[in-house]
């Protein structure tokens, strides 16, 4: 018998996960049933079965092929900012989609705990590269603040009705995307609070956490 996979075969098990992904993130995981996938993937649900075995393996699968994508898209922004070309990366063009409402999605369902800590690893590399250009001390690790940008991110495609209608403009259309984009680049690059402000109320919150734990 031949090792090698019939192409038909390999594109069923294509059309079932990106079935499976719209479902997960239209629905969450425990109301999608894996008769609504195979029917939205136009199969059976035994032939789903036979390439995924089950929900919990398929969702795992997903995750698998979207964690492949964000690696591949965190490798290729690395590539243009040592190439002092942040603006051609890939990441920086695409639109959200449905990847995003996906993890999201999960997110909020207990899911892709995997997934969450990987970003917030390539995120954490990210935020030491630039820990290395500061003059101060970072009031936190480089995880920790990694973890909350990585939320901060991951929670932009539940609030993106909220935010196209606030903003004008639809999150998932080129124009949206960089509405959104420039904003967000603003805010990186000009911090709202000057190094002083910060103190001050990093002060207060150390004096207000030292009373709390004096009069429990």
């Amino acid at each position: 018998m031949s090792s090698e996979r019939d192409p038909e075969d390999l594109t069923a098990r294509a059309r079932i996960r990106d079935a499976a992904m719209r479902h997960f993130a239209e629905h969450g995981f425990e109301r999608t049933t894996i008769r609504g996938i195979a029917e939205t993937a136009g199969v059976s649900s035994g032939l789903l079965r036979h390439h995924f075995g089950s929900k919990e393996a398929l969702r795992d699968a997903c995750d698998e092929y979207v964690l492949g994508i964000v690696r591949r898209l965190n490798e290729q922004t690395w590539a243009a900012f040592e190439a002092g070309d942040l603006g051609g990366a890939p990441s920086a063009q695409a639109p959200l989609g449905q990847f995003n409402r996906y993890i999201a999605r999960s997110l909020i369902d207990g899911g892709s705990a995997e997934l969450f800590d990987e970003i917030t690893r390539m995120g954490e590399a990210w935020v030491a590269t630039f820990d290395a250009r500061r003059d101060d001390e970072p009031f936190t690790s480089a995880r920790v603040r990694a973890a909350v940008v990585s939320a901060w991110g991951l929670a932009l495609p539940m609030m993106s009705r909220h935010l196209s209608r606030v903003m004008g403009a639809d999150l998932e259309t080129p124009e949206g995307f960089a509405l959104l984009a420039n904003a967000l680049l603003d805010l990186y690059s000009h911090p709202l609070m000057s190094p002083e402000e910060a103190a001050a109320a990093r002060a207060g919150l150390s004096e207000a956490v030292d009373t709390e734990r004096s009069h429990p």
